[in-house]
């Protein structure tokens, strides 16, 4: 099949939203498991892209998550809302066996998701999922407050186009260092148009802000990696300071704890590997489906 394969844009309506998902076909009469994308907080299904055309002979979904990219949604205060929608949108596809490509909270997400809906997937690859340390989840302390919330509550929100996003993040962190393919879509696909004209962030800077200050909400999350019982390849990118959007948050012993964890400690590469390098994030991915 050709690497320039479009996908269908379709929706699927999950607790109270309408979730949109991207479908690239695979050919006919396939009947392997498909792969199943799930994206970082504040980006969306298209980021993934450039890691899907290295996929040409298999089907493909790739979804946008609560308040991303086309789905409804706004603000959420538990991380549980996002599996709760993602594992309702596989059991209305009856999709089964599927292989799950996380990234940061959507390979959360997807662990979430594999415990709770254990027929879903026979295999996760996990790019720097957000699951920290036990110790995390118990500190009583709040994050962020209505006081004081993140710092992405203050993300400028409306562009005049695409074009004015792309130069102004382009030489900033992190998105200097994304592959300009995976960049330019980040932006394109990032922003919706407004009815007066322009166009607008499609997540919110309040709904991203949320997500990053119930980051705690699922304290849960270790006992339900231990529950995963299918493959699960934990791929964890260089630890600095977590303040650094660019550091690993992943607990380093995460695999350890998996019935059949697998480790990849990746120091040459931020938490943004996929986007810095999709080709050698593909690569990693397809050799986890060879295994």
């Amino acid at each position: 099949m050709s690497a320039d394969r479009k996908p269908a844009t379709r929706s699927v309506r999950v607790n109270d939203v309408a979730l949109t998902y991207y479908e690239w076909r695979g050919p006919p009469g396939d009947q392997r498991p498909p792969l199943v994308f799930a994206h970082a907080t504040g980006f969306h299904a298209r980021v993934f892209d450039s890691m899907i055309e290295h996929f040409s002979d298999r089907r493909v979904l790739s979804l946008d998550l609560r308040g991303h990219g086309r789905s409804e949604g706004g603000p959420i205060d538990d991380w549980r809302t996002m599996s709760g929608d993602v594992t309702a949108f596989l059991d209305q596809l009856r999709i089964r066996r599927a292989v799950g490509v996380g990234h940061s909270m959507g390979a959360h997400t997807l662990v979430q998701c594999a415990a709770d809906l254990p027929e879903a997937f026979s295999r996760l690859v996990l790019f720097d999922p957000v699951i920290l340390a036990p110790e995390f989840y118990a500190a009583d302390a709040a994050l962020y407050t209505s006081d004081a919330p993140h710092p992405a509550i203050r993300r400028k929100r409306d562009f005049a186009s695409p074009e004015e996003m792309i130069e102004r993040f382009s030489s900033r962190d992190p998105y200097r260092l994304f592959d300009p393919r995976v960049f330019e879509d980040y932006c394109r696909y990032g922003l919706k148009p407004r009815e007066d004209g322009g166009y607008e962030l499609a997540c919110t800077p309040e709904t991203e802000a949320s997500i990053y200050a119930s980051s705690r909400s699922n304290d849960g999350i270790h006992k339900a990696a231990q529950r995963v019982e299918v493959p699960a390849l934990v791929v964890r990118a260089k630890q600095t300071d977590l303040q650094d959007f660019k550091s690993s948050p992943t607990w380093s012993a995460l695999a350890s704890i998996m019935p059949q964890g697998t480790d990849l400690h990746r120091p040459d590469r931020t938490h943004f590997h996929p986007f810095e390098d999709p080709s050698d994030a593909a690569r990693i991915v397809a050799e986890a489906i060879a295994d």
